[in-house]
């Protein structure tokens, strides 16, 4: 068994995984305002309310970037006051098991490779759209990290007058159109014409933050989470017309790209980290 922790500035999950299996967890709010030992303590209390001597390790992804050699985080978002944690460290004194930290993205990407969409693949993209846009890339069988888990922040590539990130992530809705992509969402599935019409833009977007990594890594798979891959069915088309003018449609052809459906992917992409 391992224990998971997948932590983010709203909530901080805690999960007891066995194998495929998440048989517990602990979500609590993140005091993500208060002073460090703050946050850490309630991580603390949380790991022990699921620790059992069958725990063998503890995962955790962070949305920051990580030394994950040495497990410090850093400048997590969301969360002021870690600038520089060593989470590795305290927690390893705390429990007395192994313990491995990783950026969030990584982790999703991990969980969809090995339980979800992107099981049977060697080169897979897992991104994750949501506040933000990260990426995780499996290349060979294989995380790559990156000097501190930096690789795969696509998300912050140039793109029209700002970035991929803005334009494929929650800020389009919010800071374009003044409403959020959950209220978008509903709208559209009412019929409303001109949430309709915001998703197609938004699957135009998506299709040409796909084609950076079609062009960049010609993944087998592309699997897409985080809150906005629930609203596939409404930017998919979108999506997929804007990917018409790749020019190499025998790559767009052999990858998959799809939303995931695994339920808790980040808990279980942190318990492989150990």
């Amino acid at each position: 068994m391992k224990i998971a922790i997948d932590l983010g500035g709203t909530n901080m999950r805690v999960g007891l995984v066995d194998g495929a299996d998440v048989v517990d967890t602990v979500i609590e709010p993140c005091p993500a305002n208060e002073a460090e030992d703050v946050i850490t303590n309630q991580l603390k209390r949380q790991i022990a309310q699921l620790m059992r001597k069958e725990v063998t390790g503890i995962g955790v992804g962070v949305p920051s970037v990580v030394d994950s050699n040495q497990g410090i985080v850093y400048n997590v978002a969301n969360i002021p006051a870690w600038k520089e944690v060593h989470l590795k460290a305290i927690l390893e004194k705390e429990f007395c098991v192994p313990v491995a930290v990783n950026n969030d993205a990584n982790c999703f990407a991990l969980g969809v490779w090995r339980y979800g969409e992107g099981q049977g693949t060697s080169d897979m993209v897992g991104l994750t759209m949501g506040t933000g846009v990260g990426a995780g890339i499996i290349i060979g069988g294989k995380l790559y990290n990156g000097v501190n888990t930096g690789a795969g922040e696509i998300g912050s590539l140039p793109f029209r007058d700002a970035d991929y990130e803005f334009y494929c992530s929650s800020r389009f809705f919010t800071e374009l159109y003044g409403d959020t992509g959950a209220n978008f969402s509903k709208r559209a599935q009412a019929g409303d014409k001109q949430a309709l019409a915001v998703w197609q833009e938004f699957g135009e977007n998506v299709g040409e933050l796909i084609k950076a990594v079609l062009f960049t890594y010609a993944p087998e798979a592309i699997v897409i989470g985080g809150g906005i891959a629930n609203a596939f069915p409404l930017y998919e088309s979108a999506m997929r017309r804007s990917l018409q003018s790749f020019p190499y449609p025998a790559n767009v052809a052999a990858t998959k790209i799809t939303p995931s459906s695994l339920d808790n992917v980040a808990l279980l992409g942190a318990s492989l980290l150990v």
